[in-house]
């Protein structure tokens, strides 16, 4: 039978309707289809989990961690190996069937907990049970915007969890939600409400990594990144899990390998508690869309944390290593459970002998603008404000991508009136984060809080800003919101403001695929949901 996937989940989806012969990220139909069965399986084990709380019974955490890295395996440009997607299916099935036994009624269970089938029959099932499985289109793009909120939500998740930090109730919200979207007596109200829901628990989600990172390594603080290189060999590591950072970092010292960062690891440099590694160099390259040029001049290993994954040249996939809920075919992945140590000494080795990375850039750059920071800087910033001199602060957080759309951000960040400040978190950065747009009253221009789920110091700015000024509602702030988005972490960050009630925000470089007509005009009429026009137009409509 032939191979046919169907996929809309990324901003880069082809035609902006569906990817339907192969991946614009580079991920092959069998990927695909093998990733529709693991979310298939995975809202089956979820209804079952979700069944066994209701009847009182606890769930391990064990199998809140195996949800949520099964869901962050399938967002975009993350996990490519067939062969590791496979060996999820299996481990969840198993999972699932012996939760199975300790439920006392399982008359009400969607077919999707009661499944088993073997591995012969994986990829016969999972191109019936992808995406257009679900035939109504509202009731389809509903179930999408919610499934593709959780996978955001399960990342942040895991990100947390590898600090052995947990929040049960997200856990259990996540499962009842994913368990939801197989119920066909829900409602097209019924889904909006679950989708606002979503966003509930995207800001408890947020909080939770928050709460994680800075306890472990505490609050960013303002800090000059080099972007430069050292003579010594070095190791690049890139995506998201700082966790990962640390074990790394920890085991090059004395090897005299240092340790660079590449496109969303830059913000580690902000956290006080890496400072102390004498090795960790600088941050080499940009976003995560020019990595084949950039590792191909590193010249050392590189560690994927996370998505974000180009499907690497010859040239280095030798020397490209995966670990967490990362994979590519043909690249080692090194993994250990939570709380354990990861072995990383294959990848110190063989950056001892490579050479060391060619120089790309030279200069610094600065962040370290999370909530703390800037709450320091509040007296200041309201000063400011009230003086006239910031005008607007213009959130340009989100993902970049390799559209030549995106040309547009850098170009309206260019535009900005000199009285404006952007507010930035995610790879979004990149597009403007090395311009020299200068500062305000020593405020510089472009505030960056950090990493893509760091979008929440940006939420608390925004509240912190609120209550200074005796604001009733927080679209009275001079903020206002131009957010580029790429994948599913970008969903659930914008769910979250919209449970916080922002309104009036623009969303590019286009609309999502997997909004239907109906449902995008929900968004349009209770939100105030917009795209983008051209950079003119849109500081027009913006700033005024």
């Amino acid at each position: 039978m032939e191979n046919k996937m169907f996929c809309y989940q990324c901003q880069e989806t082809a035609g902006c309707t569906g990817c339907t012969m192969s991946g614009v990220c580079g991920k092959k139909p069998e990927v695909a289809i093998m990733q529709d069965l693991l979310i298939f399986v995975t809202k089956g084990l979820s209804a079952v989990t979700t069944e066994l709380r209701n009847e009182g019974k606890t769930v391990s955490e064990e199998v809140d961690h195996l949800v949520s890295v099964n869901l962050f395996s399938t967002i975009t440009n993350a996990n490519f190996d067939l062969e590791a997607l496979t060996e999820r299916v299996k481990m969840t099935l198993a999972v699932k069937e012996d939760l199975l036994k300790e439920v006392d009624d399982t008359n009400s269970l969607a077919e999707a907990a009661l499944w088993n089938g073997n591995e012969d029959s994986f990829m016969a099932k999972g191109r019936v049970v992808g995406v257009l499985s679900t035939k109504d289109e509202d009731i389809r793009s509903l179930r999408e915007l919610i499934t593709y909120g959780l996978k955001g939500l399960a990342a942040y998740s895991k990100h947390a969890n590898a600090l052995l930090k947990n929040n049960a109730e997200v856990d259990a919200f996540l499962q009842k939600a994913l368990a939801s979207t197989l119920d066909d007596s829900l409602s097209v109200d019924d889904l909006v409400a679950l989708t606002l829901e979503t966003g509930k628990y995207g800001v408890d989600g947020m909080a939770l990594l928050d709460a994680a990172n800075t306890s472990a390594y505490g609050n960013p603080e303002i800090t000059k990144v080099n972007i430069g290189v050292r003579n010594n060999p070095g190791i690049l590591i890139s995506g998201h899990d700082l966790k990962d950072l640390e074990m790394l970092l920890e085991q090059t010292q004395g090897t005299g390998v240092d340790v660079y960062t590449h496109s969303e690891m830059l913000p580690a440099h902000y956290y006080p508690f890496f400072k102390k590694y004498k090795n960790f160099a600088g941050n080499y390259g940009n976003a995560w869309w020019k990595q084949k040029e950039e590792f191909e001049k590193f010249n050392g290993p590189i560690l994927m944390t996370t998505n974000c994954i180009v499907p690497p040249s010859e040239s280095y996939k030798n020397r490209m290593f995966t670990t967490g809920a990362a994979g590519f075919p043909g690249c080692k992945h090194i993994d250990a459970p939570y709380g354990e140590t990861k072995d990383f000494s294959e990848i110190i080795e063989m950056a001892k002998n490579c050479a060391a990375p060619t120089e790309i850039e030279t200069g610094t750059i600065v962040g370290g603008f999370a909530h703390e920071q800037v709450f320091a800087l509040a007296d200041t910033v309201v000063d400011a404000v009230k003086s006239g001199a910031i005008r607007k602060f213009v959130v340009m957080a989100g993902c970049d991508g390799r559209a030549k759309s995106r040309s547009y951000y850098t170009e309206f960040a260019k535009a900005l009136p000199k009285d404006t400040v952007i507010l930035t978190a995610g790879c979004a950065k990149y597009k403007y984060n090395k311009l020299d747009l200068g500062d305000i009253g020593g405020i510089p221009r472009v505030l960056d809080a950090g990493q893509c789920n760091d979008s929440y110091s940006l939420a608390l700015i925004a509240l912190k800003l609120k209550e200074v000024f005796g604001f009733d509602d927080v679209n009275e702030l001079p903020i206002v919101y131009n957010i580029s988005w790429y994948e599913q972490k970008a969903v659930i960050v914008l769910l979250a403001l919209l449970y916080l009630g922002v309104k009036n925000i623009h969303l590019g470089p286009t609309l999502p695929a997997f909004l239907s007509p109906n449902v995008a005009k929900v968004l349009v009429d209770n939100f105030g949901i917009a795209g983008i026009t051209n950079v003119d137009d849109d500081i027009k409509a913006l700033i005024g």
